[in-house]
């Protein structure tokens, strides 16, 4: 007999409720699915807590080999709230017939709308105006005039689901937008109205370049001095992606010696950022704690998204946002999945 479906405890603040308020878990009970909160919160998630059960629900845990050792019965997925799974050893669910969902659905205004946010913020200069009014500097507004966003030229670095939704949100203060993405087709970046174009040439010719690609061995260190030497100097950099495909070091380099003109980031090489980061004393950038994209809009989109994975499966439908895609062609997979209402609802 199944246990019921697993959420990770690290939803849960000391007091026992959910830090992202209302992620959609009524929907299991809707279908007649149990769930419950993982015991333990763990750095990742351990073969305890999958065994037997028909999918897991989980935002930070990683999932490594060792997640699997010993399981006999893992479960049919593995959901995760959130559009990263760089944590996740895909290879290895695989091997094991677990499918591993993400949830672009759910982040995909959320996480457009952050990235206009913090594009919109740098270039108005928030962060430093900020700061002088709460030190009592009234009198140096004038040294941080900031920069209108109409107009400007917008080079993206990945153009895929969430970018798209930039794309649209940008279209009302006419900007010209370029993108590298070397997997995108040309003819889907010619009916959004973007030009695809060279990595120098992003960083060469964008008044803002904004990070919305996923982190990989191609895109670690993506943006590097290289890079940052040929931007603009009254450019700007936003990052909303993953901390690593910004070489950090050549960053601050670039910012404090006046090669770019600011920066945006809610994602670092290392999280959490550490208190004696250059970046945290300096005007010209932006820092948020890898949560602008947080808000009631992306805890149900996220959670909403997880749950019907979770639901499609037990309901022997392969879910929709499957990243280790091999794993549907798997004999045992299709199996399991045929028979897991059966299983769950016995």
């Amino acid at each position: 007999m199944h246990r019921p479906v697993g959420v990770s405890r690290d939803f849960l603040d000391a007091d026992g409720n959910n830090v992202w308020g209302d992620i959609g878990l009524d929907a299991l009970e809707a279908a007649g699915i149990a769930w419950e909160y993982l015991e333990e919160n763990t750095a990742e998630l351990t073969p305890g807590q999958i065994e037997g059960r028909p999918g897991v629900i989980f935002a930070a845990p990683a999932v490594t080999k060792n997640t699997f050792a010993g399981v006999t019965e893992p479960p049919l997925v593995l959901a995760r709230f959130g559009v990263g799974y760089d944590s996740v050893d895909l290879p290895v669910c695989t091997a094991n017939s677990v499918a591993v969902t993400i949830t672009p659905d759910g982040a995909r205004r959320p996480v457009s709308t952050a990235a206009l946010t913090m594009i919109l913020a740098s270039l108005h200069n928030l962060g430093a105006k900020d700061r002088l009014l709460r030190r009592g500097e009234w009198d140096r507004r004038t040294e941080w005039m900031g920069r209108g966003l109409t107009g400007t030229t917008i080079g993206l670095i990945g153009l895929g689901n969430t970018s798209t939704d930039l794309v649209e949100l940008l279209k009302p203060f006419g900007t010209t937008v370029i993108a590298y993405d070397p997997y995108c087709p040309p003819e889907r970046a010619e009916a959004l109205g973007v030009r695809l174009t060279g990595i120098a040439d992003i960083a060469a010719a964008s008044d803002v370049v904004v990070v919305m690609a996923v982190l990989t061995d191609e895109t670690f260190h993506l943006i590097n001095s290289d890079f940052l030497a040929q931007m603009k100097p009254a450019a700007r950099l936003v990052n909303v992606s993953r901390g690593p495909i910004v070489d950090e070091a050549a960053l601050i380099d670039a910012l404090r010696s006046g090669t770019i003109a600011g920066a945006a980031l809610d994602v670092f090489e290392t999280e959490p950022l550490s208190t004696d980061s250059a970046l945290i004393g300096m005007d010209n950038v932006i820092l948020t704690p890898h949560s602008i994209a947080w808000t009631d809009e992306m805890s149900l989109g996220n959670g909403g998204s997880a749950v019907r994975a979770v639901i499609d499966a037990i309901e022997s439908r392969a879910p929709q946002f499957v990243v280790n895609r091999d794993v549907l062609t798997k004999s045992e997979f299709q199996a399991r999945l045929t028979r897991q209402q059966s299983d769950v609802r016995s």
